[in-house]
């Protein structure tokens, strides 16, 4: 999966966080407890004492003294639960206190990584991927087909545009599917405003759900990032966020095209890309550009490397911005 050792340390520091958060609150209850019922005290004192005297008898040989203890404990137990509730406290009031009761705070239930555990990957990798400043309604039960319509025609091909996008959206849950299983790249290209974003972030959604790690970056987020990696060796941030540029499971790039392009730009889009190839790390690229203005500002290298090993999909249509804003 996706999460590194310093990202599993930084979640098990918040759980032992809690543990000793729990500790501190039952200290203080009992604290609290003891002052005001000295009896409930005594009786914490007599089931120490009946275990120790318990223990010595079986250890003579006593085989009847753990059915004694038994008895013993449970009147005593009583006791204590009665003094709590006479005295208005609950009579859970000195159980530990856990966030999550399944766990007990540990993270684990057995060998299996507990359910709040999982959320808490997705939470620091939704933290550390840039998509939490997309709208909540990117996801896929929101995607409307009907903003491609079938009279909408694509002039290469003839195909129209909502064939074209059945065709986008069985390729991108294929993608999903078999993540971690199949090696696979997809290239969005396209006009403003017919969906590209909109999908990326559906997808990574998705990825990031099943707890792999994805890092969005519009393209002059990207370049700007690795710029500073070249110039700038001090600079420990862009060489930490550098290497999750690479190693990421998946990497967004978005809006390839919208940033000034030279010949180091376009040096570093092809290793980036290559590097990630080369590792058989997912790639998702979007961009206003055609195919042919690709290859003018990015090298045949990279338009080779993207013709040969990614999908590409075009995707047709009017400015759905424009459509929504025109249903109010």
């Amino acid at each position: 999966m996706g999460l590194k050792n310093s990202q599993y340390h930084a979640i098990m520091r918040k759980y032992e966080q809690k543990q000793l958060h729990s500790h501190d609150i039952q200290v203080a209850r009992y604290e609290e407890v003891y002052k005001k019922l000295p009896e409930f005290k005594t009786l914490d004192d007599s089931i120490a004492s009946l275990s120790i005297q318990h223990g010595r008898k079986l250890l003579d040989g006593d085989t009847s003294a753990v059915d004694a203890l038994k008895k013993d404990l449970a009147e005593l137990r009583n006791r204590k639960i009665h003094l709590l509730k006479s005295a208005g406290f609950p009579e859970d009031y000195l159980e530990p206190v856990y966030d999550c009761p399944d766990c007990k705070d540990t993270g684990y239930i057995g060998n299996e990584k507990c359910h709040c555990f999982k959320k808490a990957i997705i939470g620091l990798l939704y933290d550390q991927s840039n998509i939490k400043k997309f709208p909540v309604e990117a996801d896929f039960s929101n995607f409307r087909l009907d903003y491609y319509p079938v009279s909408h025609y694509d002039k290469k091909t003839g195909r129209s545009s909502r064939s074209m996008m059945e065709d986008t959206l069985r390729i991108c849950h294929h993608f999903i599917d078999s993540f971690g299983t199949e090696f696979n790249n997809l290239f969005f290209y396209g006009d403003v405003g017919v969906g590209k974003t909109f999908l990326s972030t559906c997808i990574a959604k998705e990825i990031m759900n099943r707890e792999y790690s994805v890092l969005y970056f519009s393209a002059p987020q990207l370049f700007n990032t690795l710029a500073k990696n070249a110039f700038d060796k001090n600079d420990i941030d862009a060489h930490n966020m550098c290497e999750y540029i690479f190693d990421c499971d998946l990497l967004i790039i978005d809006d390839l095209g919208t940033e000034y392009t030279n010949a180091f730009i376009a040096s570093q889009f092809f290793t980036c890309i290559n590097e990630r190839l080369l590792h058989r790390k997912s790639t998702i690229i979007s961009t206003n550009l055609s195919l042919e203005s690709l290859a003018d500002l990015y090298t045949e290298r990279s338009f080779s490397r993207i013709t040969s090993r990614y999908s590409l999909l075009k995707i047709v249509g009017d400015d759905i911005r424009i459509k929504k804003k025109l249903e109010h």
